[in-house]
């Protein structure tokens, strides 16, 4: 286990050091994720002097901890995977005593702590755009917050994961990310908070693990979140882990004799 924990912190020292590399480029990588700061203007606007149970200052707190949830949580491994297999530079990481999705876990954890700097140095220029905004989460709120995220992270990550295994037999395989990101930016909670959803539409959410991996880390944040969802949110999100985790380990086998097979 020592071992193991060694190469694990090589590696991410390394991964870590490669992103340092391009802090320019991150900078702009941080930058194109403010798609709910767009979202947020929209949304107080909208709740101005309406029925919404959430006002204008929650709103703003709300996007601002859906910005920070994205950045913690955001995944690429599908290009990445794919780029690896068309291109047969999976073949090396074949032959070595490591399953090549931790090389990809750990450049995603080495990315976030490259990323940190960006991140903090955003959340301060908008406490001082919006000012009446600022608040510091309840200690225990914000342990929750980062469980969440983990999770949230680690189900994204799986299911991403899954989705790459068809790399082995199409070249495409990120277009099947592409249909199921629509659905993560409708029923998570991105593009509104679920309080604004029809009952309806809010029940049949809950049963996905989107609302999971956005909505109740943001609302984690901001202390508004319903105790009952932290009840079946975990095991939700546990479980649809476990189910994705399944289904690749499965077209991983599969794909590893299709990928063989094909010569490399």
């Amino acid at each position: 286990m020592t071992r193991v924990l060694r190469k694990f912190k090589i590696l991410l020292g390394v991964f870590y050091a490669n992103m340092l590399q391009y802090r320019a480029e991150m900078y702009l990588w941080v930058l194109s994720g403010i798609m709910p700061f767009f979202m947020m203007g929209l949304w107080m606007k909208v709740s101005a002097g309406s029925g919404y149970a959430m006002t204008p200052v929650d709103f703003a707190r709300y996007y601002l901890a859906v910005f920070i949830v994205r950045q913690v949580t955001l995944v690429w491994v599908v290009w990445e995977f794919e780029y690896h297999v068309v291109q047969g530079r999976l073949s090396p990481y074949l032959l070595q005593p490591m399953n090549p999705a931790w090389r990809f876990v750990l450049s995603h954890i080495g990315e976030r702590f490259a990323r940190f700097p960006f991140l903090v140095a955003m959340v301060v220029i908008f406490f001082l755009i919006y000012p009446a905004a600022l608040w510091l989460p309840r200690w225990h709120d914000a342990v929750l917050a980062l469980i969440a995220m983990i999770m949230a992270f680690a189900v994204r990550f799986i299911m991403q994961y899954t989705f790459a295994m068809i790399a082995f037999w199409a070249e495409r395989a990120n277009r099947i990310e592409d249909l199921w990101f629509l659905s993560y930016l409708f029923l998570s909670g991105f593009m509104a908070p679920l309080d604004v959803f029809p009952p309806l539409v809010r029940t049949i959410a809950l049963w996905t693990p989107f609302p999971y991996l956005v909505y109740m880390p943001a609302q984690l944040l901001t202390g508004r979140c319903d105790p009952a969802m932290l009840v079946y949110g975990f095991p939700v999100m546990a479980a649809w882990g476990a189910v994705f985790l399944g289904i690749w380990w499965i077209a991983w086998k599969r794909g590893l004799r299709h990928y063989s097979a094909m010569g490399a």
